[in-house]
């Protein structure tokens, strides 16, 4: 278990970056998948949702991001407490997820409601790994890699 700490606003920067490189992969190749597997395959459906939600989805990650660190400041944080901050991310980002592959694909239909269901299975247990690996990482570590002092 970790105690939650205060994250610099550039950490929470850089995690929301992992997170959405990990999360945009994830959506091309689910979106490829369940296009496919309807009959529909488009790459180019799959790179579109997932250029979008990327960018859409690392302001709305970086807004929950902060409130959870509001919520969990100074607390130890255990396994449940990280299933509750996936299962809240998880309810925004399946949403946002199939409005913008319904928007895409112009058909809020069974393909865009396949494309969200998936995502929340595989998501889920990303994010959670996501959140638990970086718990493990100390604070400023992030800070003194990239802008190392010179000595």
């Amino acid at each position: 278990m970790a105690i939650y700490k205060e994250e610099s606003h550039i950490r929470s920067l850089i995690k929301g970056i992992s997170w959405r490189i990990v999360a945009t992969t994830d959506t091309v190749l689910v979106v490829l998948l369940i296009t496919c597997i309807t009959g529909n395959c488009s790459i180019e459906s799959a790179i579109k949702i997932g250029s979008i939600e990327f960018f859409i989805k690392f302001f709305v990650y970086y807004l929950h991001e902060r409130v959870w660190q509001k919520l969990l400041l100074n607390e130890t944080v255990n396994q449940k407490q990280t299933l509750k901050k996936t299962i809240s991310w998880r309810i925004i980002a399946t949403t946002m997820t199939f409005l913008i592959s319904g928007s895409v694909l112009n058909a809020f239909d069974e393909i865009a409601l396949y494309i969200a269901l998936t995502e929340l299975f595989t998501k889920f247990a990303l994010y959670y790994l996501h959140e638990r690996l970086w718990l493990k990482l100390p604070l400023g570590r992030i800070r003194n890699f990239f802008f190392k002092r010179k000595q």
